[in-house]
């Protein structure tokens, strides 16, 4: 499960723990080269997760068969360099949302993506829980940054994805 804020994941992860029948890791409790350790070596482990989880993970095979993303990850619009980089293309005449915040956002959910196919074998599913990219407008663009896939917002497709 991959969060775009340290309150969501955590907010998850305290509703979901004790209601999934599977073991649960948390981003913050062990460092991340022990946590990735324990998912690897934990059949049917969940990990909840942030930004710093968004690259940088390989995990092949069914360990790893589902990512979840809560939200499109835009970047924070508070951030420095964001609020500066946002700045530079409006005073150029652009569209800071168009010319940059959609385009980042979308590598962003694209490296989400790449954590559940890490080889020629690697199948799995991408559940995105932010329904703006099915809704809005730019949703096509984050659609088309993805790399082949077949999309589904039926529940039964990915059960019978998943064989239950």
């Amino acid at each position: 499960m991959l969060c775009t804020s340290l309150q969501q994941m955590r907010l998850l992860h305290g509703i979901l723990a004790e209601r999934l029948p599977f073991p649960t890791l948390l981003q913050g409790t062990a460092p991340k080269r022990a946590l990735l350790e324990d998912f690897r070596e934990t059949p049917n482990a969940v990990l909840f997760a942030t930004s710093s989880f968004w690259q940088g993970v390989d995990v092949q095979g069914e360990q790893l068969s589902c990512v979840i993303i809560d939200r499109l990850p835009f970047a924070v619009p508070s951030d420095p360099v964001v609020a500066a980089r946002v700045d530079a293309i409006r005073e150029n005449g652009g569209n800071p949302f168009y010319d940059y915040q959609v385009p980042q956002a979308a590598l962003a959910l694209k490296q989400g993506f790449g954590r559940l196919i890490r080889s020629q074998s690697d199948r799995g599913v991408l559940a995105l829980l932010d329904n703006r990219i099915t809704r809005l407008k730019y949703g096509k663009l984050f659609f088309d940054s993805l790399p082949a896939y077949r999309f589904t917002a039926q529940i039964e497709e990915v059960q019978k994805f998943f064989h239950v």
